[in-house]
């Protein structure tokens, strides 16, 4: 298997989740370059997060029309397994990849700290190394986390179990103190129709080694790497 991670000019967590891959997974990773529509022939795309090109306009708005989105596309359109972390989120929702939008924190304010996050669905290839109800401790750090869709697009994402994770408390109680953006009905990640694109606000590249202070993003990686080894 091979993973590929994508550049853009602002990305700067693109190291962290190569990191996770290379020394951790122990997997073939290569960089994918925002200019170049060559995905070099990976079986996984990370999309990492960062201020792709400075964020102007608003988070992920140029990103979406770059040469290598294009290709993504066309790879999450047959199937191809794609992950976007924060800012990879945002770009893949202004891409039509995933429903909705990631709007300005509820506070207005740029939010850095560990959260915790309830685990909604193992029907996944990015969830299945987890249990229903799991709570995982992972960071986060943005300004634009506040993901909003209608009521319809959330009806779709609650019947068709599309809800990866909700923002909870330790004991995983979803409630609106443990909601650190403002987010809709708490929602920390999403999955599209096809399930094989996830998106979410939460860093695991920055929680997949107990030396950072939690290990329990990884989990989410190995449930990657478990997908693509037994596809």
């Amino acid at each position: 298997m091979k993973f590929g991670v994508l550049v853009f000019p602002g990305s700067n967590c693109d190291h962290d989740t190569y990191n996770v891959i290379s020394e951790i997974a122990h997997q073939p990773v290569t960089f994918l370059w925002h200019d170049s529509e060559d995905l070099q022939n990976v079986d996984a795309v990370l999309v990492p997060g960062g201020f792709a090109y400075g964020d102007y306009l608003r988070t992920g708005a140029i990103a979406r029309f770059s040469p290598v989105m294009q290709a993504v596309k066309r790879f999450a359109d047959a199937g191809g397994i794609v992950l976007g972390i924060c800012n990879g989120f945002q770009i893949l929702t202004e891409s039509g990849l995933l429903p909705g939008a990631l709007m300005r924190n509820a506070g207005l304010k740029y939010i850095c700290k560990q959260v915790h996050l309830r685990t909604e669905t193992t029907n996944s290839l990015f969830t299945n190394q987890l249990t229903k109800g799991e709570v995982l401790q992972i960071p986060i750090g943005h300004m634009e986390g506040n993901y909003y869709c209608d009521a319809e697009t959330l009806h779709q994402l609650e019947s068709e179990d599309r809800i990866a994770f909700r923002y909870c408390t330790p004991k995983g109680e979803i409630t609106r103190e443990a909601n650190p953006n403002g987010s809709l009905e708490n929602i920390a990640g999403i999955l599209n129709a096809g399930r094989n694109v996830l998106g979410m606000m939460p860093h695991p590249d920055r929680s997949s080694e107990k030396l950072l202070g939690s290990a329990d993003g990884w989990k989410i990686f190995s449930s990657m790497v478990n997908a693509l080894a037994t596809r």
